[in-house]
């Protein structure tokens, strides 16, 4: 798109961002000037019993808006959640493979696969995106793939921030996401456009669209669409192989040869429709589903034509195809000879070959995938006369990823190479049945006793689909050292592709109950049964006291269990990474943990991880306009699933796992592979507050929020270095701070936002990066009862991170794993449409 549209006079835009009176950061309760209650939500996630506000759960839980969700400049559902709730992290993963396509989330500084999400309280599958590069807690992991779900669609977020393994299953460690969709009936059109002011080119769109209607009698059937493109972004300098490489003279070197920034989000369609109806006076069905799909591309690393190891040098030398004869005849050292020169030279020879001559300004692979994602869900749920509840439902779910490369080389074709390929598909595919039953019995306590039980069966299967033949073959060059394989990832061989499957099987019991006015006890135990690894059993207790109405305090222990995805325990990789001492290329290998080689290194079958949860905290609500929650929480986790420690790649080595069928071991330098590693201890706090208050002049809330969390790693199994250590301990800042304001008056919205992020460990830079703060401002005036105009700006104060340690060697100017990105301010406009 061309951002030039808007950009006359979007650029002069000093305040803004878009928002609406229903603006809720991490919602508790709004009081008014008067005492009286404004807005409150009720959550379910947490508990099996009857839904209650977030300040009297019995864990601690936050509800956000999807009118929130909506007033941002982007539409990714990972960015939206993070700016409004402290304890959630995404990181921007530019040129890490598949992690810039689904990036990963971190909930409480944990792995993206300990938060179970939830749609409508109903299990999600995950992503097919295993994070094979990323900074810390997200290396190996397999996580949900959010960035799936439409803003529009969602009534409220609740994000559970507790373990809750014993009530929802594996995946709970850390919390739980349940996204609550509309229900309500009428129509909503959003349509918003936002530009980067450093660089109007790089432009977002959104169209956006919700409509309800009654279905029958009883029922309704509510339809979300959205449509949303976002340009890739540059921060960058001239890679300085690719500087050296134009002053020698060489023509048409790209300027920037190697981008750093957002990827390029094209055609991003998300739909999702939610249906309900009764059926009787006492029960309904239940359906809902969405079908996402979108195209995301990202730039590799730059492969200059001094010194590419496989494609332009080999052993020191340049690498020239043809034969004992050419190599004798152009026998040069790389360094020695400038580009221009090699590339005259041979192209006056027929007989010998060197990628100086069809590829002589080197090249940028440009990496990406078609993501699609599905599910459906259906149910039955309905009350009987003796007040037993029962809810019986069956879901399924799909992710894929079709990865493809452009611009790069086969380079053991030599001239007759390809430039564009089709790797491969990773696909993931979950599909459950559940039956669930609550009844309240009366035992003669304050309240009757909620007793909650339930059946599951699930299964899962992970498919690795075979790339074109040349995507993964090996060509006459390879004898002369030109490596085989598209170049920067590998298309998946037959010996990597296959399909991997695993079912489990679950029952618990939950139960809840007020022993006095004052005092609510809960408790839930969960057995899991994996036909691949054996049984678990995993319990939780919790409690609230209220000692007034206006102080409570609770908490709560529970264990908890997180089985290795069949990903994770099956897929093979073949990655290009930088050396983080050296800044040098290593082509980095990752292999099952039952490989005969992996088993030779000291690999075993994976085992599930376990982990202990505990929370403490108070809930002060005064009768009027405040509100203040502070809860403790310490997580373990014992036996942590993650990618080892590499070994370097001896000529040994390499020939016992060609042997083994890893052919991607050609080029591997060093080569890793899944295990039960290493224990963690993660420690912190969260602490919310509240305060509303109301004057002629208008209504204004305020809300303040804060999480910190620290991480330390023990009993490693492998030797591991200090950098991957601090990665796992530091890569996520410490400690989040989200402020906002809310003023409403009269048709006029106001809004003013702060997201800290503190220091963190960029293992990339092998470095520690000081903390920065984005200020997001907004005003949004209604222009009739039913449409209404914003102007905005997210990060309106144009911050940025320190500048990264290692820019002069990547041209890179800003750290790779920045919490908050490094995009800049972005302007845009929106205009809501109701009918």
């Amino acid at each position: 798109m061309n951002g030039h549209r808007l950009a006359s006079w979007l650029g002069s835009v000093c305040v803004a961002l878009a928002c609406a009176s229903a603006w809720a950061d991490v919602q508790i309760s709004i009081m008014g000037p008067d005492g009286e209650l404004i807005e409150e939500y009720f959550v379910v996630v947490g508990s099996r019993a009857e839904a209650r506000s977030a300040t009297d759960s019995i864990v601690p839980v936050d509800a956000v808006t999807g009118d929130a969700l909506t007033y941002h400049a982007g539409s990714d559902m990972t960015n939206l959640v993070r700016s409004l709730v402290p304890a959630f992290h995404v990181s921007t993963n530019p040129s890490r493979d598949a992690a810039a396509l689904q990036r990963p989330i971190n909930l409480r500084g944990l792995a993206p696969d300990h938060t179970l999400v939830l749609v409508n309280k109903k299990r999600r599958h995950r992503g097919a995106v295993i994070q094979w590069i990323s900074n810390g807690s997200s290396d190996g992991a397999q996580g949900p793939d959010i960035s799936s779900i439409p803003s529009i669609a969602i009534d409220r977020v609740e994000v559970l921030r507790d373990g809750a393994a014993a009530q929802y299953g594996s995946d709970a460690i850390a919390g739980v996401l349940n996204f609550v969709l509309k229900e309500s009936s009428g129509g909503s059109l959003d349509l918003k456009y936002g530009v980067h002011t450093e660089d109007t080119a790089e432009d977002t769109m959104t169209l956006a669209a919700n409509y309800g209607f009654d279905v029958g009698a009883s029922g309704f059937l509510n339809l979300s669409a959205e449509y949303a493109e976002s340009a890739a972004t540059d921060r960058s300098v001239q890679h300085p192989s690719a500087a050296a490489v134009a002053a020698a003279g060489v023509a048409n070197v790209a300027n920037p040869a190697k981008p750093w920034g957002e990827p390029d989000v094209r055609d991003s369609v998300k739909l999702f429709a939610n249906f309900g109806a009764d059926v009787g006076d006492a029960a309904q069905i239940y359906a809902f589903g969405n079908h996402a799909s979108r195209e995301v591309v990202t730039p590799f690393f730059y492969r200059p034509p001094q010194g590419r190891t496989g494609v332009y040098v080999g052993g020191g030398n340049l690498l020239i195809g043809g034969g004992a004869d050419c190599k004798a005849k152009y026998g040069w050292e790389a360094i020695a000879k400038n580009v221009p020169m090699v590339r005259d030279m041979l192209a006056d020879d027929p007989d010998c070959f060197s990628f100086h001559e069809i590829l002589p300004a080197g090249f940028t692979p440009m990496f990406g995938g078609q993501v699609a994602d599905a599910s459906a869900v259906a149910g039955w749920r309905g009350d009987l006369a003796n007040g037993l509840s029962y809810d019986f439902s069956a879901s399924w779910g799909r992710n894929a990823v079709d990865f493809f490369l452009h611009d790069t080389v086969n380079a053991s074709h030599g001239p007759n190479t390809q430039r564009d390929f089709d790797i491969g598909e990773y696909g993931q595919t979950e599909t459950s049945f559940n039956a669930a039953i609550s009844y309240p019995a009366n035992v003669g306590l304050a309240s009757p006793l909620n007793i909650a039980a339930g059946l599951e069966r699930r299964e899962e299967e992970f498919e690795v689909t075979t790339g074109e033949p040349n995507s993964w073959n090996t060509g006459p060059y390879a004898a002369d050292g030109f490596s085989a394989r598209s170049n920067g990832f590998g298309g998946f061989n037959p010996a990597s592709s296959g399909a991997w499957a695993r079912a489990n099987v679950a029952a618990y019991v939950d139960m809840e109950v007020d022993a006095t006015e004052r005092w609510r006890v809960s408790g839930a135990l969960r057995w899991e049964d994996f036909d691949d690894f054996g049984a678990v059993s995993n319990f939780k207790l919790a409690t609230m006291l209220r000692f007034t109405d206006s102080f409570a305090m609770r908490g709560s222990y529970g264990t908890g269990f997180r089985a290795p995805t069949p990903g994770q325990q099956n897929a093979n990789n073949l990655a290009t990474v930088v050396d983080s001492a050296t800044g040098e290329f290593r082509e980095q290998g990752t292999i099952a943990s039952t490989n005969p080689v992996a088993l030779a290194l000291g690999g075993r079958a994976l085992d599930a991880e376990t982990s202990g949860n505990y929370t403490m905290g108070f809930v002060y609500q005064s009768p009027g306009r405040f509100a203040l929650t502070v809860d403790w929480f310490r997580i373990t986790v014992e036996d942590r699933i993650a990618l080892s420690s590499t070994t370097d790649v001896t000529a040994e080595l390499r020939d016992t796992l060609l042997a083994a069928g890893v052919s991607e071991a050609a080029d591997f330098n060093n080569v890793r592979y899944f295990a039960n590693d290493f224990d963690t201890e993660t420690q912190g706090f969260d602490a919310v507050l509240t305060y509303g208050f109301g004057s002629r002049n208008g209504d204004t809330s305020l809300l303040f929020g804060y999480n910190r969390a620290t991480t330390s790693v023990e009993a490693f199994d492998q030797a591991s270095t200090a950098s991957r250590r601090r990665a796992l301990e530091e890569g996520v800042p410490e400690s989040r701070i989200s402020v906002s304001a809310v003023h409403a008056r009269s048709r006029w919205d106001l809004i003013a936002r702060y997201n800290y992020f503190g220091e963190w460990y960029d293992s990339d830079d092998n470095h520690v990066h000081s903390g920065y703060g984005l200020l997001d401002v907004a005003a949004q005036v209604a222009l009739t009862d039913n449409m209404s105009l914003a102007v905005g700006a997210d990060n309106i104060l144009d911050t940025y991170p320190d500048m990264a340690v290692r820019s002069p060697s990547s041209g890179r100017l800003y750290p790779r794993y920045s919490p908050s990105g490094y995009a800049g301010r972005v302007a845009y406009l929106r205009l809501g449409i109701l009918f």
